[in-house]
């Protein structure tokens, strides 16, 4: 199997504009992916994105880097560092935005899972894991950006 990296693309019926908003503002970023997040939009900004157990009540929270923004076209951040400094590995996540007819083609792409220096078994289940996560959230983003736009 191949761990190198993981794409997902959907299309949505909404401006790359439209789209851009959705995945590199917090307050857009929360109604589709974590429960919080917490962070400027600004190339080298810190921040933190957190869930919730349902059931437990305990919150995860994942530190990340914000790697580029170049509207409508790209957002792009580090998370999951190896170091709790921000230093060391990290993957990559990065929304390319482009226009396709009415809507934007969304291509969601996260890197970096062999540079990260875990154990295979570890390897396998992190990217299994990332795989199944993506394939909910970027779901989840398409429902969200249709309800932004039918509201609009």
């Amino acid at each position: 199997m191949e761990q190198g990296s993981i794409e997902r693309d959907i299309h949505v019926d909404a401006s790359p504009e439209v789209v851009f908003e959705v995945v590199s503002q917090p307050e857009h970023m929360r109604e589709w992916w974590p429960d919080d997040a917490r962070f400027e939009p600004v190339a080298g900004a810190p921040g933190e994105l957190v869930w919730r157990n349902g059931e437990t009540g305990e919150t995860t929270t994942v530190a990340l880097a914000v790697v580029e923004v170049d509207p409508p076209k790209r957002f792009s951040f580090r998370w999951c560092f190896t170091d709790a400094d921000r230093s060391g590995q990290s993957l990559l996540v990065t929304f390319d935005l482009l226009p396709s007819g009415a809507g934007t083609l969304v291509r969601m792409t996260e890197t970096g899972f062999r540079e990260m220096g875990w154990e295979i078994a570890v390897l396998e289940e992190q990217y299994r894991d990332h795989e199944t996560g993506w394939d909910h959230y970027i779901r989840r983003l398409g429902t969200y950006v249709a309800r932004l736009v039918a509201t609009s």
